[in-house]
């Protein structure tokens, strides 16, 4: 990390930033889903359902689905570096709770760089989390209050993924493991606000919400840049490799038009036109959830669903 931290500090330039990485086999790792994946659902393609969210949702129930999203990844950033989560005035009243692995305190992070790349994106997250509250009230509705979280499910889900052999992949314990935890999450954000666009219809809120789909895109380029930076800097691809099987995984829960990490290509866009793909309503839970198929209402990262209109996939 040393010489990852140096290269952050001098802000070199993208091309000697991205040299170097080695990740001619990059994309073996499409098929990096052992049997214990769950399987596309049938009728899909390239896995994830393209069903609409349920007829008549209203623009407040999309921002009440966008919110507990917010809480998972404001939960997520607090407690890698603060070691303790949202407060009571910003998850709502009868929040849920949210579980942790055992022994959790902020990440020991060993360099004030990735330090402050952390504790700018839990600020971020935390603010989404008050505005969207907010936007929700001003528009009349009543945002959701937390949903019970369950942090722990990042163990299981690198079973899944194929990263680790049992469960004890924990994101918190180093540097790199908070990377990977970060990547789980950054790119379903941009594409849930991406797929959630056509869904509203006041303008006002429209416009938000793409300044929110940037900033989380913006959040999405620095961890997928600091892993191939890693890689490249120490020559070393196993936290890249280790992404691009989550991403193979995200594929088959939720929408399989991701591309590869590699010292060629840190953006998850169409490479047609350059243009960041959506995921719908009913990718996004099967991802969350950490199952794919029909009628899902809760599991994964969201043992009890999410709250508010939008939390079950098309039945």
């Amino acid at each position: 990390m040393d010489k990852t931290n140096e290269l952050i500090k001098k802000a070199i330039s993208r091309r000697t930033f991205m040299a170097g990485a080695g990740t001619a086999a990059a994309a073996a790792l499409l098929a990096g889903c052992d049997n214990s994946a769950p399987a596309p659902p049938s009728g899909g393609s390239g896995g994830g359902s393209t069903n609409p969210p349920p007829a008549g949702v209203t623009d407040n129930d999309v921002l009440n689905f966008a919110l507990n999203l917010e809480y998972l990844e404001a939960e997520f950033y607090l407690y890698a570096t603060t070691g303790s989560g949202l407060s009571s005035a910003d998850a709502g009243s009868s929040a849920g709770t949210t579980k942790i692995p055992s022994g959790v305190a902020a990440v020991p992070w060993g360099s004030s760089a990735l330090a402050q790349y952390a504790n700018e994106i839990a600020q971020d997250e935390v603010n989404h989390v008050r505005f969207l509250r907010k936007a929700i009230t001003d528009n009349k509705g009543t945002p959701v209050a937390r949903p019970d979280i369950d942090l722990t499910f990042f163990a299981p889900l690198a079973v899944a993924a194929s990263i680790t052999p049992t469960p004890s992949f924990n994101p918190f314990t180093t540097p790199q493991a908070f990377l990977i935890g970060a990547f789980v999450f950054e790119d379903v954000g941009v594409t849930a606000y991406n797929g959630a666009a056509p869904l509203l219809s006041d303008k006002t809120i429209l416009t938000a919400a793409a300044g929110i789909l940037g900033v989380e895109a913006y959040h999405a380029a620095a961890i997928r840049s600091l892993l191939v930076g890693m890689a490249a800097s120490a020559n070393d691809q196993t936290y890249v490799d280790i992404a691009n099987k989550v991403s193979a995984l995200r594929g088959t829960l939720g929408g399989g038009n991701e591309t590869m990490l590699s010292s060629k290509s840190i953006v998850a866009a169409d490479t047609t036109n350059a243009i960041a793909f959506p995921r719908t309503t009913d990718q996004v839970l099967q991802i969350v959830y950490g199952a794919a198929g029909k009628g899902l209402s809760k599991g994964g990262f969201f043992p009890n669903g999410l709250n508010g209109t939008i939390k079950a996939t098309a039945s």
